[in-house]
């Protein structure tokens, strides 16, 4: 059965679905069926822009496994890897450096994992982060996956804050929906700086994303490593509704052509980091993409790239600035660290 006819129809059954489970249904049956990215998909993603991307990112997780003390048996883990591109970029960069770490990809798209095999043959993959090994430091690179993971929103109403949750569109049977405030209250939820948000706001919170952060965080501190975290987001609590969907390289309503399209929400870095915090680990960041893509060294990258292919130059200077322009992807996008407390302030923050 089609997915929007699975929800009307669980819907009419039990009532209306919250928010984090329409988006978790709709992009389970989206990335399970496709591979989204490339001029031919939905979006493209930084790394599919240029190896300078996922080199350098290779390189800052190589230099704070280096600077640590090099321990044994480091595990490269990237989770949501899309087409493998970072992936192979970056292991590619950090052999130059001379470590070569196993590699580890969390992803449960079956299409993703079969691009990824093209690009990365001898990486293992995992349905979630449970099953990673866990005898080596962990060098991790999340690069647009938390805006992926579900979250729930809350709505302020008259009557307090309210569950926002999805109910079939009306008079239109063709798989449309709508979200509006339900009945369940939700103040408590609420931090307290906020509760008192004028009519209409809305306070978004994503449980998914603080599990999969603890989990992570927990495995670091035992073993070692460092994660990097680059998404687009803010720094929290705030509110606002971030929900959105991209279909064909454009904005796209979020409630149509639902399991068609790509549904995201802007990542908290607060809530990132202060749950890695709670674990235990370090953080520093967020910081824009640009600058710390520049403070890895991007700009004489791209020069050396230009001098060996001069007839790509302009390709590489244009790719150079979508990376790391303010009015591109240079300040949208954001790049948090969190590492074991014994391990050295990673480069690219400061």
């Amino acid at each position: 059965m089609p997915l929007p006819a699975r929800l009307t129809r669980m819907i009419r059954a039990s009532g209306p679905i919250s928010i984090a489970q329409y988006m978790a249904e709709a992009n389970a049956t989206y990335y399970g069926s496709r591979d989204p990215l490339g001029v031919d998909g939905d979006f493209i993603t930084a790394p599919e822009i240029s190896q300078m991307f996922g080199e350098l990112v290779g390189l800052s997780l190589a230099d704070a496994w280096m600077r640590a003390g090099a321990k044994a048996g480091p595990l490269y883990v990237e989770l949501g890897p899309g087409r493998g591109t970072l992936a192979r970029d970056a292991l590619r960069a950090m052999e130059s450096a001379r470590i070569a770490p196993k590699a580890h990809l969390v992803e449960t798209s079956a299409a993703l994992r079969a691009r990824q095999r093209e690009l990365v043959p001898f990486a293992r993959h995992h349905d979630d982060i449970d099953t990673l090994p866990e005898d080596g430091p962990l060098l991790v690179v999340a690069n647009e996956f938390f805006d992926a993971l579900p979250i729930r929103q809350m709505e302020r109403t008259d009557s307090g804050w309210r569950e926002r949750v999805v109910v079939p569109r009306v008079g239109q049977e063709g798989g449309a929906f709508v979200a509006l405030a339900g009945d369940r209250p939700m103040d408590a939820a609420i931090p307290p700086a906020l509760r008192d948000a004028p009519p209409g706001s809305i306070f978004e919170s994503s449980p998914a994303s603080a599990a999969i952060a603890m989990g992570l965080a927990q495995r670091i501190a035992r073993q070692g490593g460092i994660a990097l975290f680059i998404d687009y987001g803010y720094e929290g609590p705030a509110v606002g509704d971030t929900l959105q969907a991209v279909r064909r390289h454009e904005q796209a309503d979020p409630f149509a052509h639902v399991g068609d399209t790509d549904l995201t929400a802007h990542v908290d870095f607060t809530l990132l980091g202060n749950v890695a915090r709670q674990a235990g680990l370090a953080v520093v960041g967020p910081v824009g993409q640009g600058d710390f893509l520049v403070r890895l060294g991007i700009d004489a990258r791209a020069a050396a790239l230009a001098k060996a292919s001069p007839e790509r130059g302009a390709e590489i200077e244009a790719a150079r600035h979508r990376l790391v322009d303010p009015e591109q992807m240079g300040s949208l996008f954001k790049v948090l660290a969190v590492y074991h407390p014994a391990w050295p302030v990673p480069e690219g923050f400061a």
